[in-house]
């Protein structure tokens, strides 16, 4: 989440102290001046102020000259991984979010990226399969214990998912599900409360959402077991609140070259010809946000795949949304995709 920025403006017009004041203020020595239409025009850091004070401003002077104007900024629909990724590449602590008119409504601290977060939000990971496509690999190791660069497949996961703030985490399992429990134990040494969901027969990718303790209170994650990703869970999450639909499905572009050249025709006439032409999709990731009603739809026992749920919320005209993800993503179903997790990773 960015962090409200009320307390980081001044006007444009203002002067160094009440520059100094609101970085005093806002407690992340930055402090961000609007113009007269509120728009965005400038920030200032404490570094700024004191190199102004050294060259022999006073602090009553106008602050307009010390500000920088050059400043680099996000949009609302830039989630975490974009701003962490910025301030790495431009080594700067802070990067404010700017709507679509240039106003200023939040303010990402490089700070808060690296202290520990919390969500209120349940994960759940789906890892009962039997991973039948990865045989024999799979016959004594269930799927998302098969190692990726030193770790297995479902540590990274649970790992990846206690570094957005989730720290209750069930994990469905089924297929030789003891392995799973005796590597991830209680989670307290990944820092989360692992629990499990424990399938007495397989009951699909939703299935084991019915064996959750009790209802959840906020929207819950739900991942496939056989992923490996560096996905923003954190913004997914978030695009889901601010939506407010009953659920997000991650989504990720696939991109599919066709080796041969491609025809159009009419009839016997070609209208076209077209050599190994590239095709784009938008496909499911296997990440979704569910409403806490929607997760109470589920029956126990019953046998149901996510898509299947999903396609039960599109046929009662419940809103459906998709959260592009955009950092890297392996399902791992197959020896090629796990060989290429390894090299991903590697």
């Amino acid at each position: 989440m960015t962090r409200a920025v009320d307390p980081y403006l001044v006007a444009e017009s203002d002067t160094i102290r009440a520059a100094m004041i609101a970085v005093d203020m806002g407690s992340s020595r930055i402090a961000l001046a609007v113009d007269v239409d509120g728009r965005l025009v400038g920030v200032v850091t404490d570094g700024d102020l004191r190199r102004a004070l050294l060259r022999g401003a006073e602090l009553d002077d106008p602050l307009a000259p010390a500000l920088t104007r050059g400043f680099l900024a996000l949009s609302e629909q830039d989630g975490r991984a974009a701003a962490l990724e910025l301030m790495r590449a431009r080594r700067i602590d802070a990067v404010p979010v700017v709507d679509r008119l240039g106003r200023p409504v939040g303010l990402h601290l490089l700070q808060e990226f690296l202290a520990p977060i919390s969500r209120p939000n349940w994960a759940v990971i789906m890892a009962g399969g039997q991973g039948r496509r990865l045989r024999p690999l799979t016959e004594d190791v269930p799927k998302p214990m098969l190692p990726v660069a030193g770790r297995p497949i479902i540590e990274r996961l649970v790992l990846h998912l206690v570094g957005h703030g989730m720290q209750r985490i069930f994990v469905a399992v089924n297929y030789l599900g003891h392995v799973i429990e005796a590597h991830l134990g209680d989670g307290a040494r990944f820092g989360a409360q692992v629990e499990y969901l424990r399938e007495d027969r397989p009951l699909g990718t939703a299935g084991a959402l019915a064996l959750l303790p009790e209802p959840a209170a906020e929207p819950l994650l739900l991942l496939n077991g056989d992923l490996v990703t560096s996905a923003d869970l954190g913004g997914l999450l978030d695009a889901h609140r601010r939506t407010g639909y009953a659920a997000t499905i991650g989504i990720r572009r696939y991109l599919h070259t066709v080796p041969f050249g491609c025809v159009e025709r009419d009839g016997d006439r070609v209208l076209a010809v077209e050599e190994k032409p590239t095709l784009q999709r938008e496909v499911n990731s296997g990440m979704y946000v569910l409403d806490p009603d929607v997760v109470a739809r589920v029956q126990p026992g019953q046998r149901l795949d996510t898509p299947d749920l999903i396609g039960e919320l599109l046929a009662a005209d419940r809103p459906v949304g998709a959260f592009e993800i955009e950092d890297e993503w392996i399902d791992v179903g197959q020896r090629e995709q796990l060989a290429a997790a390894r090299g991903m990773t590697s």
